[in-house]
Parts: structure tokens; sequence; C-alpha cells
């Protein structure tokens, strides 16, 4: 049996989230990734072309390169909460989709 769980989010609680994204990704990510960049990488950046090109244009894969890492991303799963691990991943996709303004 299947079961669908579907979570109503308010505009409030989502601007919190979106929030919270931001302020994880300024404190742990933006080093390497300013504006969507990669430091290390060039094409391996956050931007949407780059996301499609190697698959991780979903929350769900770019929650798990997040809890994981890879190459050189470290893992942050023993430094994030899931929470903040997924307000990341759908900060970094809200923001690819808007071209990183």
């Amino acid at each position: 049996m299947l079961v669908v769980v579907l979570a109503i989010t308010s505009p409030m609680a989502l601007a919190a989230n979106l929030a919270n994204g931001a302020e994880v990704f300024s404190v742990h990510c933006a080093a390497c990734h300013a504006s969507g960049g990669n430091i290390v990488r060039r094409g391996k950046n956050l931007k949407r072309r780059a996301l499609e090109r190697y698959g991780m244009d979903s929350v769900a894969e770019i929650a798990s390169l997040i809890e994981n890492g890879k190459n050189a991303m470290p893992a942050y799963k023993n430094r994030l909460t899931e929470q903040q691990i997924q307000a990341v991943a759908n900060y970094v996709l809200g923001q690819a989709d808007n071209n990183w303004k």
C-alpha cells in the first residue's frame, strides 16, 4: 500500500524556511559557492544549467549531495540538521530558478 502525505505550508512558513536556508547557506556554503558559483570547480556550480547537467535539479538530489558530499565537497550530515539541509536545498534550487539574483 502506497501512502502519500502532502504537507500544506503557509506562505509565512515557506518564507521562514527559505530565510533559514539563506542563512545556513551564507554560513556553510557561500565561501565556495558565492552567487551560485564554485571556486574549486567552475563548471560544477549551482546555476540551473549545471544542476540539470549533473542531475542535481531537484530538492532531493541537492539535499543528498549536501548530506553525503562528493569529491571535493564535504558531507554535512554531521554538521547540519535534516531541517537545515532541506532548507538549504530549497534555497539553492529557488536561487537557481531565479538565476541567483
